[in-house]
């Protein structure tokens, strides 16, 4: 039992990780309707600019804040000067020009930073504490808090204010929301501005579990677009559940399941992903897109 519970709780942290980098997904995605394939750079980028600032003796939480404030302004450049060109366009070109985003962002990172690993330290303590025969680590346990009290927020700005609804209004219609008086550049920008903060608050979560360099993010990157894919586009909370049952599943079968074991735990979510698509293609959470012919 105590192994099944270290398991349980071990998935659970590592599913945080992806967790925090889906919700700044599915926040680009309700805002604008594309999906950034560079979000995983930006919040390595952020990482950066907060070890930056610790190299100056600020001190930590000043140097989060910072960065989560100058992160919301470089997403909102991004959008501006690079993004807006290709929103109107074809879906398949955005795609690629996000991709190239990561391939520049992580490129830069290099060359400002190296390849070197460098410790990044954690809000929280170092600890851990024994819960129901299992060893459970404080920093850990304070990544699932932070995930689930951001994934609470943003389902809330979606559900209960005007800025939230304004938003999933551009996302789905931006002719329509500008006619409706809507200041759909504005909105835009706000959008990538806000997923590039969330992104901030992922980096400096992630780094000190993985050590800060420039591809950081990039497995994690992959799980958590699998988890988008699993929980739905529209509902944060489905992608955090949904990463949540990709961490937990994987530990599960490495160790219940003899024919996967560790070597090829990585397939998990993608049999998930195949399932879920065959059963309910929008997602576990995510709705249905209706369309009038």
């Amino acid at each position: 039992m105590g192994t099944f519970i270290q398991l349980l709780i071990d998935g659970l942290s590592t599913g945080s990780i992806y967790a925090a980098l889906a919700l700044a997904i599915v926040l680009v995605h309700q805002a604008t309707g594309m999906v950034n394939f560079a979000q995983g750079a930006m919040a390595v980028l952020s990482g950066y600019i907060a070890f930056t600032f610790l190299g100056f003796g600020v001190p930590l939480i000043l140097a989060i804040l910072i960065t989560v404030v100058i992160s919301f302004f470089v997403g909102a450049i991004v959008e501006r000067v690079l993004i807006r060109k290709f929103e109107q366009g074809n879906p398949d070109t955005a795609v690629v020009v996000t991709i190239g985003l990561l391939t520049l962002i992580t490129g830069i990172c290099a060359w400002l930073w190296s390849y070197n690993n460098q410790l990044f330290p954690s809000l929280f303590p170092n600890q851990t504490i024994a819960l129901l025969g299992a060893s459970v680590s404080v920093r850990s346990l304070g990544t699932i808090i932070v995930i689930l009290a951001i994934m609470g927020l943003l389902q809330l700005m979606f559900v209960g204010t005007k800025l939230g609804l304004a938003l999933r209004a551009v996302s789905i219609n931006q002719q329509s929301a500008a006619f409706a008086g809507m200041p759909v550049g504005r909105l835009l920008m706000v959008g990538w501005g806000l997923a590039a903060a969330l992104g901030a608050v992922a980096g400096v979560l992630v780094a000190p579990q993985l050590t800060l360099t420039p591809g950081m993010m990039d497995t994690a990157l992959v799980y958590a677009l699998a988890a988008v894919i699993l929980g739905g586009l529209t509902s944060p909370v489905g992608v955090v559940v949904a990463a949540a049952l990709i961490g937990v599943l994987e530990n599960l079968a490495a160790v219940y399941v003899p024919f996967i074991g560790h070597d090829l735990k990585v397939a998990v979510p993608f049999i998930l992903i195949f399932v879920v698509l065959v059963v309910r293609p929008q997602g576990l959470f995510g709705r249905k897109t209706v369309v009038r012919v």
